[in-house]
C-alpha cells in the first residue's frame, strides 16, 4: 500500500482563496480613505505655513507661499535676485497634492484673493489673516491663519470644533 503525499487540487484552491482574501483585506485596511488623506494634507499645509511664518520672524527675511490649486511652493526674498523658490529645504520644498485634491477659495483679510494664491510672511508684521480651502470630492477642510498668527484646520461642517496645529 503506497501512501500519497502532497496537496489535492481542492486544498490548493482553498489555500489560494484564503490568501487572496487576506491580501485584499489588508490592502483595503492599509490604504486610507480620501477624507483621512485630506485631513493629513490639511494638517501638513497648516504646519508648513506656521513654520514659514516662524522662520521669517527668526531670520528676518520675508517668505511667501503660492499655490496654483494642485501644488504649492515657498519663496524666500533676498536683496539680489529678489524672490527665489526655496528648493534645498526638506520642509519648505515644493509639494504636489494627491490626484483629485485641490486648494481653492483663498481669502485674505476676509476678501477673496485673485489667482494665483499668495501669502507673504514678513518678519515685522507677520502674515495677514487668511484662509484657504483644501478639498477632494465633497470633503473640505479650511486652513486658516488668525490675526494673532495661529494656523488652524477647521472641518467643513463646523468651525466650533477646531484643532490647533
Amino acid at each position: 500500500m503506497s501512501k500519497q503525499t502532497g496537496f489535492t487540487l481542492i486544498e490548493m484552491l482553498v489555500a489560494l482563496l484564503i490568501m487572496g482574501l487576506l491580501i485584499g483585506l489588508v490592502s483595503v485596511i492599509a490604504q486610507p480613505d480620501d477624507k483621512a488623506l485630506l485631513r493629513v494634507e490639511a494638517e501638513r499645509l497648516a504646519q508648513l505655513l506656521e513654520l514659514a511664518a516662524t522662520e521669517s520672524r527668526i531670520t528676518g527675511k520675508p517668505i511667501a507661499w503660492t499655490s496654483d490649486g494642485s501644488d504649492y511652493r515657498f519663496w524666500r526674498f533676498a536683496e539680489n535676485p529678489g524672490w527665489s523658490e526655496i528648493a534645498n529645504d526638506d520642509f519648505l520644498r515644493a509639494r504636489s497634492l494627491p490626484q483629485g485634491m485641490k486648494i481653492s477659495n483663498m481669502r485674505t483679510e476676509n476678501l477673496r484673493s485673485p489667482a494665483p494664491m499668495r501669502v507673504e510672511f514678513d518678519s515685522y508684521s507677520g502674515a495677514p489673516s487668511f484662509s484657504v480651502e483644501i478639498s477632494i470630492g465633497a470633503s473640505r477642510y479650511t486652513v486658516e491663519n488668525s490675526p494673532i498668527g495661529a494656523v488652524r484646520v477647521f472641518t467643513e461642517t463646523t468651525e466650533t470644533s477646531d484643532e490647533r496645529i
